[in-house]
């Protein structure tokens, strides 16, 4: 981020700092109630950019389920957005999650490295929901 007496700045997307296979395929905005949750759930081929800029804040959970991973089932847990504008790259295979702790409403901008359901949507989604499984290791709850 770059700050100065207007506000800040933050790159999120340059093709100098990019690797071939990290060039967004789309991007597209969301925005989540307070208290509202979304995930957790995964990629099988797609990474997710995603920027959180307030103007609430988020609870984000990550987990590792890549098997060949160094930090194999790692939980990772960190605020995003407000106090803290943020780039989070979810690599595939890492399971991702994130509530809105906030009181306002918070956007969320993600630039994936894949199209939703492929080209002209129609391909299969490329999604593991972990949410919709009560017995998942993978909860946004502590």
């Amino acid at each position: 981020m770059h700050e100065d007496s207007r506000g800040w700045l933050m790159e999120l997307y340059r093709e100098d700092q990019t690797t071939v296979d990290q060039i967004p395929a789309m991007a597209y905005a969301s925005m989540t109630l307070p208290g509202v949750s979304r995930g957790p759930h995964e990629h099988v081929q797609q990474t997710d950019r995603f920027c959180f800029f307030g103007p609430s804040d988020f609870q984000i959970v990550l987990w590792d389920n890549r098997p060949a991973s160094p930090s194999f089932n790692t939980r990772m847990k960190f605020i995003a957005g407000h106090t803290s504008p943020s780039l989070v790259v979810v690599p595939k295979g890492v399971v991702h999650g994130y509530r809105n702790i906030g009181e306002e409403s918070g956007l969320i901008l993600n630039l994936p490295d894949r199209l939703y359901k492929g080209p002209n949507r129609q391909e299969e989604v490329d999604e593991i929901r972990h949410e919709q499984d009560p017995e998942s290791p993978f909860q946004l709850k502590d």
